[in-house]
């Protein structure tokens, strides 16, 4: 295996779900004989040995899984990765393994790893201690210092086509015909995403909530609008991915506008909101709706590349069309 892998791919797609399953890999204790496979059978781990029982858990003294969200400093949430943190990482990976044949140190969100963070790593990655596994995950590869992606062995993460996540969530999950399928149809092809709303019903009603207040928003003038960026922007300094994922609503909202403007509503997502979209969409032309998801999109680089959260979300709100 190599030193050091970079995950890629959209949130909830099975990042962190891979990382701990190669963390069980290189510290399971069970080989294929044992476990009744024939030598040449290819397997992460048995998933029931004491090591990948202790890692599934998060009790592995060899696992270090850090990333933003994760405790917090003086009673606020983390919002980046800071040097403090990946020094710590590097400390304890410089030391041997303690109960695994493997230390593994994972960075979940290494998008939000501070410039000072990213030159402290590189250096390890330039110089692997051994028997170290460091596994970066990320949604925005560009985040990263291109010197860290070039040492890195890259594994794309692809979104899991829609009757796949509707099989799995059926006969893994025991969900129902019509829960499988609205949220198979929602979750992007993000299987993460489709077993957490099945398990919590605050997500599809918060969803919800967030999909009404879009629409109300593109019928608001510009006070209502700035009120609503001013939200956002407050939000932005706690939870930056939760308003990516927000942006990322509207760009599936203003998608399925596209779709009805073009005669294809039977690749729409949000078909419960179908009234709606029509309404809104026959007050629009085709141009406004694509430029709203250029100006979409370069909102989320802006706010990417640390542009000031407020102002790139006043930009949007003052191009947003109206009827």
């Amino acid at each position: 295996m190599a030193h050091a892998y970079l995950l890629v791919g959209p949130p909830h797609v099975g990042k962190l779900t891979l990382a701990m399953n190669l963390a069980q890999s290189v510290n399971c204790r069970r080989s294929p004989v044992e476990q009744s496979l024939p030598p040449d059978f290819k397997v992460l781990s048995c998933g029931s040995c004491a090591q990948c029982t202790r890692i599934a858990a998060g009790h592995h003294a060899d696992v270090l899984v850090m990333g933003v969200g994760r405790g917090d400093v003086g009673g606020t949430a983390r919002t980046v990765i800071g040097i403090d943190e990946v020094k710590a990482a590097l400390q304890q990976a410089s030391l041997k393994p303690y109960e695994g044949a493997c230390r593994v140190i994972i960075f979940d969100g290494a998008e939000f790893m501070s410039e000072e963070a990213a030159n402290a790593l590189l250096k390890s990655l330039e110089e692997p201690p051994p028997q170290v596994i460091i596994l970066l995950l990320t949604a925005n590869e560009e985040a990263l210092l291109s010197t860290i992606r070039s040492r890195c062995c890259r594994l794309l993460l692809r979104p899991t086509p829609k009757q796949q996540v509707l099989d799995r969530l059926v006969a893994e999950h025991r969900a129902g015909p019509e829960d499988a399928e609205r949220l198979s149809r929602l979750s992007r092809g993000c299987l993460g995403w489709a077993i957490g709303a099945l398990g919590d019903s605050q997500v599809l009603e918060q969803r919800q909530a967030e999909l009404e207040r879009i629409l109300e928003t593109g019928e608001a003038g510009l006070e209502e609008r700035f009120g609503y960026v001013a939200e956002l922007a407050s939000l932005f300094v706690k939870d930056r991915e939760s308003v990516r994922q927000l942006l990322y609503l509207w760009l599936g909202w203003w998608r399925d506008l596209m779709l009805i403007k073009e005669g294809a509503e039977e690749y729409i997502h949000n078909t419960e909101w179908l009234t709606a979209l029509r309404l809104q969409a026959s007050g629009l032309t085709a141009a406004q709706i694509v430029g709203l998801v250029k100006r979409l999109l370069q909102t989320l680089e802006a706010l990417d590349a640390n542009a000031n959260a407020r102002l790139a979300l006043e930009t949007l709100m003052i191009n947003l069309p109206r009827k």
